[in-house]
């Protein structure tokens, strides 16, 4: 890439509002609430980005609303173009997605802002959508944010973004760069999703989350799975600990957790399943796997967890507590189950222990099992080198940003 070869330029001062403007762009607020009822929402048409769909730099489509072509129409000074960059007007105020090719045409829904460019080559989106990432950056628009109990947003505060550009070919140079790193991540998040899916339909011929026609071939969860089994205390000093807000909700793998004192908690080791038991992180699928902890290492977590454990002894491959966990049968009678006053309602494990599953075939789990132990290993390596690369760029991202890092010497760190 020959644009990396460029030798660096002088940078200037200005705003986010200033680069939009002179480009012949503007900053927006997504529809009203008046403008777009729930009950406009439809299983299949235009997406509608919603702050919950707003990831790191990217839209997440899991999940997303939909409108039909007709409302798409009615709102059309909302539709997203390439090079758009959304932002959540409430809440995590400092989240922004790059509007990619395979976005153009969505909805910038409502509780969000669109920042638009215009035909004006003044300045590379994607370029912008990085410098609107760096921590000082999140962290001033966070502090310019009102609001008491939840902070917001609005079109003045972010035209007031203040950011250091250099020309625009540098511009194009560093986010090419950064988005090299950013594309294999997708690349990878997206095989790990292809994998799991396949694991998945693996999982459905097992038959285990099937309604049993006879007590014949009726077994209980607790036949089939370990609720909470009983771990020693973890002999590390700081073992690891995986919070809340650590565990997926789209995916088995747990990539981020940290270390702490003892102090209490749910225990796991590899080749455990833990799923949230309080609302509204059960009702939101909050469920991982354990596969990352050293051999015999102990870890902690939240005590609004439950761990399931396959029975090996019986067949049944670990990897299939996972499924279970995930599978909506499952979940829908889990929620059925919690107690508790409203807003706080938890589940217990005891209360999931006589769910009702269909006896397996043993030659269906052993089949499940060979497929599984490969796949889980090769989505696990999938999400270590996604670590790697998002350490490597947020590594780059402030140094190229302050102009202190030439973009030649970032490529060349990044192994490009």
């Amino acid at each position: 890439m020959s644009s990396w070869a460029g030798s660096m330029g002088e940078w200037h001062d200005t705003t986010l509002g200033e680069l939009v403007t002179s480009s012949g762009g503007g900053i927006q607020t997504g529809p009203f609430g008046s403008q777009l009822h729930a009950s406009d929402y439809v299983a299949d048409g235009i997406p509608s980005v919603m702050p919950a769909n707003i990831g790191e730099n990217r839209i997440v489509e899991d999940g997303i609303a939909r409108i039909t072509e007709d409302d798409a129409q009615r709102l059309s000074r909302h539709r997203l173009v390439p090079g758009d960059i959304v932002y959540s007007r409430r809440g995590d105020v400092e989240r922004r997605a790059l509007v990619r090719e395979e976005n153009a045409g969505w909805l910038c829904g409502t509780g969000c802002l669109r920042v638009h460019f215009g035909p004006e080559p003044t300045a590379d989106a994607a370029f912008v959508s990085y410098a609107l990432g760096t921590e000082w950056t999140r962290s001033w628009i966070v502090q310019q944010a009102v609001g008491a109990t939840m902070l917001n947003l609005n079109t003045g505060i972010l035209a007031s973004v203040p950011l250091s550009v250099p020309e625009l070919g540098e511009q194009r140079a560093i986010a090419e760069v950064l988005g090299v790193l950013d594309d294999k991540i997708a690349a990878n998040t997206q095989l790990a999703a292809t994998a799991e899916g396949l694991l998945r339909a693996e999982f459905e011929c097992t038959r285990v989350d099937v309604e049993p026609c006879s007590s014949d071939e009726a077994v209980s969860v607790a036949d089939l799975f370990e609720v909470n089994p009983r771990r020693a205390r973890p002999s590390a000093d700081e073992p690891v600990y995986v919070d809340m807000a650590r565990l997926p909700t789209n995916s088995f793998s747990v990539s981020e957790w940290t270390r702490r004192a003892p102090r209490g908690g749910v225990r796991f080791t590899n080749g455990d399943t833990v799923m949230a038991r309080i609302t509204p992180c059960l009702e939101n699928g909050k469920v991982g796997y354990i596969d990352f902890l050293a051999s015999g290492e102990v870890g902690l977590g939240s005590t609004e967890y439950i761990v399931l454990r396959s029975r090996a002894e019986r067949g049944v491959p670990l990897e299939l507590s996972y499924f279970l966990a995930r599978s909506p049968r499952f979940q829908a009678n889990a929620v059925q189950h919690m107690v508790g006053s409203s807003g706080r309602q938890r589940l217990a494990g005891d209360d999931i222990k006589p769910f009702p599953l269909r006896r397996p075939d043993p030659s269906a789990l052993a089949r499940f099992g060979e497929m599984a132990s490969p796949i889980f290993h090769h989505v696990r390596s999938l999400i270590r080198e996604n670590v790697t690369l998002a350490a490597t760029r947020d590594t780059l991202l402030p140094q190229l940003m302050s102009g202190k890092l030439r973009v030649r010497e970032a490529a060349e760190m990044a192994g490009l």
